[in-house]
């Protein structure tokens, strides 16, 4: 616990030190109860994807380095940069939270441009699992996803990569990195082109049938600079800009320009030694238009934003006791070629927490009260206990409260839309236990949601149904054996459907089945891995008619050193070439490969 709180005093609700104390440390994470700890003492299930795994695992995108995390699946569309959905815990896709920086994103008319997020640009991405809107307000039902962007620090450096694959995909990526003891500074952009394949194998998913290639592009910087203004005081500014062109089946608009940014600013300070207090500023913008075969195409044009202020306060009680409170503001907005029925809204909201530790016993409360100008009020909390038979072997058990506020697409008639939706509302229990045997991790999480009044499409038209129960149980493991670093994972998942109408029923796109092993081994210069990914069935439709088969896939992977700076990858996924779909009637990527050179050299 004091280690907790040492690192709170100074890297607070973003993670400035982080990365410096995962030498010494376990990992450090934010966003389980946004004040800084070691996963180990975070009473949530957390899953931490740093810089390091994206160098060894070498994914293409954000999702293939989210994919095989415990409860977490996704949906794809027919390949690169075509429409993606995460869910998170079996709760629907835009019940996860995502942050990127601190700040919080996504398209007020629910949907997150998974597909268009630039992997080269991140630095590392926490997975907190299970309900946090007592700390961060509406979608927060399944978890929250946050994306921290390249942080920079050490000797200037250049760094850069370049490489080409399958399905004609070239990737090159530059960037600038350095500072000194009191500054830090990343600036970087890459680009990625693939010609794809076709997305859409059949008229019955995409109303046409265009049997051809269907390319993607993305253009993306990013920069992050910060300066320590005293021993206690820090500012940083981020932005993160990804330009993306999509082409898809559609009879339609086949293809879309897109838009996203996030621009954000940080300052914290200790105006006593007790007292912590930031202070974080920010604005994310989407824009969408829409072409077929190149003409504009009027109708479907869409442009949001979402400006966000938070102000947090965190309050030292002693070695052990930790006391936050703080105050957030958000504001959306969303303009289209079509008029929504509603357009813009803001809401204010409350929080507080107390983490304290008792001997072994450890204890988290925490509460949110929100006022949403279109859906009133709303007040949900969490509260957390931990109990460590000693340092390798630990419990802990926790129940929350969230809550959703219908999105603008879900309210707008035109689209399907139905102005009287009600926010769906969720209870969630859940139970953990973890420990450790020499070189051996492991963890157990069981968990129980009851989702009220979720929103869900029937005849093409959004309604609340009665209630989802979703139970899952979550096992982990890593070690190491002969050399190799062993990770391994599976989740079981029972995601029902409540309603009167489909009681019993699996919901749409959650397979009951999943897992995840990942096998590496340095031999000198030399890097090898490799990765399984499992799904089982899942269906398409609420009336379990249309149903996705189960598959199962292998990636390779190598690295070769050449210098100390320079190092050329290869990666061959899907080797055996596996038939699958994750929507029904979109393709997904068959055997690929893709070969990369890179020069990095060390920050020291």
């Amino acid at each position: 616990m004091n280690k907790r709180l040492l690192a709170a005093a100074f890297a607070v609700a973003l993670p400035s030190l982080a990365a410096a104390q995962e030498v010494t440390l376990p990992p450090i994470v934010i966003t389980a109860s946004r004040t800084a700890q070691t996963v180990d003492e975070a009473l949530a299930a957390v899953t931490v994807i740093t810089r390091e795994d994206i160098e060894r695992r070498q994914p293409q995108s954000v999702l293939e380095a989210l994919r095989g995390t415990p409860s977490l699946s996704f949906t794809n569309s027919g390949g690169p940069g075509k429409l993606s959905s995460v869910f998170l815990r079996g709760t629907e896709s835009d019940h996860t939270l995502v942050l990127i920086d601190g700040i919080k994103v996504g398209d007020p008319t629910g949907s997150i441009a998974w597909q268009d997020l630039p992997i080269d640009q991140i630095e590392r991405i926490e997975i907190v699992r299970g309900p946090r809107s007592s700390l961060y307000g509406s979608e927060a039902i399944g978890g929250v996803i946050q994306i921290f962007t390249r942080k920079g620090g050490g000797k200037p450096r250049a760094y850069g990569s370049a490489g080409y694959g399958s399905d004609s995909t070239h990737k090159s990526q530059i960037g600038v990195a350095g500072g000194n003891k009191r500054s830090w500074f990343n600036l970087s952009a890459s680009h990625l082109e693939s010609s794809g394949f076709n997305a859409c194998r059949d008229a019955a998913g995409c109303w046409t049938v265009e049997p051809d290639d269907d390319g993607y592009r993305n253009t993306s910087i990013q920069g992050r600079v910060g300066y320590r203004l005293s021993e206690t005081g820090e500012v940083e500014l981020n932005i993160l800009r990804a330009e993306s062109h999509n082409e898809y089946d559609s009879p339609g608009a086949n293809e879309n320009d897109f838009v996203e940014q996030i621009v954000g600013a940080r300052l914290s300070f200790s105006p006593l030694s007790n007292w912590r207090a930031s202070f974080i500023a920010g604005n994310a913008r989407s824009e969408r238009e829409y072409f077929q075969n190149g003409n504009r195409h009027n109708g479907q044009d869409l442009e949001s934003s979402r400006n966000t202020l938070s102000w947090q306060n965190d309050f030292t009680l002693g070695d052990d006791h930790l006391f936050t409170a703080g105050l957030d503001y958000q504001r959306d907005k969303v303009e289209g070629d079509q008029p929504f029925t509603v357009s813009d809204r803001d809401s204010k909201a409350g929080f507080v927490q107390y983490q304290g530790a008792f001997g072994s016993h450890k204890l988290q409360l925490a509460g949110r009260y929100d006022d949403n100008e279109q859906f009133g009020e709303h007040t949900t909390g969490n509260i957390a206990w931990g109990y460590d038979w000693n340092r390798n072997l630990g419990f802990f058990a926790s129940y929350g409260t969230a809550f959703k506020a219908p999105n603008f697409q879900e309210l707008h008639i035109p689209w399907g839309g139905n102005p009287d939706l009600r926010p769906e509302k969720s209870r969630s229990f859940e139970a953990g236990l973890r420990g450790r045997v020499n070189e051996l991790h492991w963890s157990l999480n069981a968990f129980q949601t009851d989702v009220d009044g979720l929103i869900t499409y029937l005849a093409g038209v959004a309604n609340n149904i009665e209630e989802a129960r979703i139970r899952g149980l979550e096992a982990n493991l890593a070690t190491r054996v002969l050399g190799w670093t062993a990770n391994a994972n599976v989740t079981f998942l029972d995601p029902e459907d409540r309603s009167s109408e489909y009681r019993g029923n699996q919901l749409v796109r959650r397979a009951r089945h999943s897992a995840r092993l990942d096998l590496d081994r340095d031999i000198g210069r030399l890097k090898i891995g490799s990765s399984l990914f499992a799904e089982g069935r899942r269906y398409d439709d609420r009336p379990n008619t249309r149903e996705l088969g189960g598959y199962a896939i292998i990636d390779l992977r190598a690295s070769y050193a050449i210098t100390k700076d320079w190092s050329v990858r290869g990666t061959i996924g899907n080797v055996f070439d596996k038939d699958y779909e994750t929507a029904s009637y979109y393709n997904q990527p068959g055997r690929t490969w893709f070969l990369s050179l890179h020069y990095a050299p060390s920050a020291n």
